[in-house]
């Protein structure tokens, strides 16, 4: 229990901009209705505790049940709130116990938090209609701060946010809750080497649920034994119970993820694989990206969907596809450590898409922080045909200010330290574009060799970067 106490507590330090923004709604002391939507483990709930935790505030979760039982819970949520005791009288109805919060609210400020909207307004069907009839009714007039949260992105997209939604209109903020970067997945791991933060942000992402399941007391490889090779943990079979959570016929999703994490990149590989047409696995893609679970991409500054191609975005998803599935029966036997022998040799090639992730959110800070002199306006992978070479070609990162000046980036996450060819390789490609004026970086796990050095010194316009100050540039 201590060390879960640890963890709780360490969980906002990356989420002070969503309380600073939920302090400032609060001290407007007029009606304020937010809605807090995010996939699920990513923390909204524990947002919400904390930032309810010293404010007189009814919270509210709905069960997946029938309006009956979430009406009783919600009664016995607001009777608690008002006399201090718990009750078995319940409300006639949600316009009765909803007329009733807004009078407790009429004369002092009062947080609704409702969890898990989604549940209660499926089991009532005109909850929704109700609420926006009753404020409507009292907003002009009442001090209370209404929260709804919910998991399912697509209910709170189509049915709180959108134009055709009761609700529409009615808002005075939303919150969507990402992830945490990198950087805010540091500050759980205070105990473990700059090198292992970055694995362990590899094998799990910014959900603080899969984060809360690391420990930095001990290393990776123990980490990932006690997780994703131990079929008792929370870990092993988190991505099928979530995908049974989220989505019907959760086998063919399962499969098409299982293409991607595999190296079935293209629709149509990936749609040869799975054995379904291309039609019905775009569908399935599409609510997998909703989800937050698979991107889609194309190269840097193109439109063409033919040269489209899809990859795992979830970080806790893409290592569990990569290794789990192919050694289920190993694992199932108790081979623990042969597993982690198999993994251990593969871990830095699969660093390698995670480190390209790093390095753009680097880009990113150095441009907010006014530090970058070519001032992108995206970031994105380039790939496609160069005809000098009449070959396939890569760039892993590159990023525009205008017609006339871009930046090249080339990730490096390997144990040696980067050599002249490697600039001299991203020099090569950036001519393919035709900028006047372009900045080179290079990023490198370990370091850079003498010749690469001296060569960036008189070019003048290359920056090159260790792992070691991206971290230090975090803390």
């Amino acid at each position: 229990m201590i060390r879960m106490r640890k963890w709780r507590a360490k969980m906002f330090i990356g989420r002070d901009k969503e309380l600073d923004a939920l302090d400032r709604l609060y001290k407007s002391d007029k009606f304020e209705f937010v809605v807090i939507y995010g996939r699920r483990r990513v923390g909204k709930t524990a947002l919400i505790n904390h930032f309810i935790d010293d404010k007189k505030a009814i919270y509210f979760m709905g069960v997946e049940s029938n309006e009956k039982q979430n009406l009783e819970n919600f009664s016995k949520s607001i009777i608690e709130f008002s006399s201090g005791i718990q009750a078995e009288t319940s409300f006639s109805s949600y316009q009765a116990a909803l007329e009733y919060v807004f009078k407790l609210a009429e004369k002092e400020r009062v947080i609704l938090a409702i969890d898990e909207y989604p549940y209660v307004a499926r089991a009532s069907k005109s909850l929704a209609s109700t609420l926006q009839m009753l404020i409507d009714k009292h907003k002009d007039n009442s001090k209370l701060m209404l929260i709804l949260c919910g998991s399912s992105m697509s209910y709170m997209e189509d049915q709180v946010l959108a134009y055709k939604a009761p609700l529409y209109g009615r808002r005075t903020a939303q919150m969507k809750l990402m992830p945490f970067d990198f950087a805010e997945c540091c500050t759980y791991l205070n105990g473990l080497s700059d090198e292992d933060k970055a694995y362990i942000y590899g094998i799990v992402g910014g959900t603080p649920q899969y984060l809360l399941q690391m420990s930095d007391k001990l290393s990776v490889g123990d980490n990932i034994k006690n997780t994703y090779l131990n079929p008792m943990s929370f870990l092993y079979e988190e991505p099928l119970n979530l995908l049974k959570q989220e989505v019907r016929e959760p086998a063919i999703y399962n499969a098409i993820i299982t293409a991607i994490a595999t190296g079935y990149s293209r629709m149509s590989e990936i749609s040869t694989k799975v054995g379904e047409s291309t039609t019905v696995c775009s569908g399935y893609l599409k609510n997998l990206i909703d989800l937050g679970i698979v991107k889609k991409e194309t190269p840097y500054g193109e439109k063409s969907s033919k040269k489209s191609i899809y990859s795992i975005e979830d970080n806790m998803f893409y290592f569990w596809y990569r290794f789990i599935p192919d050694n289920a029966s190993v694992i199932a036997r108790g081979a623990v450590d042969l597993v982690y022998k198999r993994i251990e040799a593969q871990l830095n090639d699969y660093m390698g898409k995670v480190f390209e992730e790093i390095c753009t959110q680097y880009l990113w800070k150095l441009l907010l922080e006014g530090e970058m002199p070519i001032e992108f306006a995206a970031l994105g992978r380039w790939w496609g045909n160069d005809p000098r070479k009449k070959q396939q070609t890569e760039i892993d990162i590159m990023g525009e200010q205008d017609s006339e000046s871009a930046i090249f980036a080339e990730c490096k996450w390997r144990n040696e330290k980067v050599d002249l060819d490697v600039l001299e390789t991203l020099v090569d490609r950036s001519g393919l574009f035709h900028y006047t004026k372009v900045q080179y970086f290079l990023f490198s796990k370990t370091g850079f060799t003498k010749g690469c050095v001296e060569k960036a010194r008189k070019m003048g316009n290359v920056t090159l970067v260790r792992y070691e100050d991206i971290v230090s540039l975090k803390r």
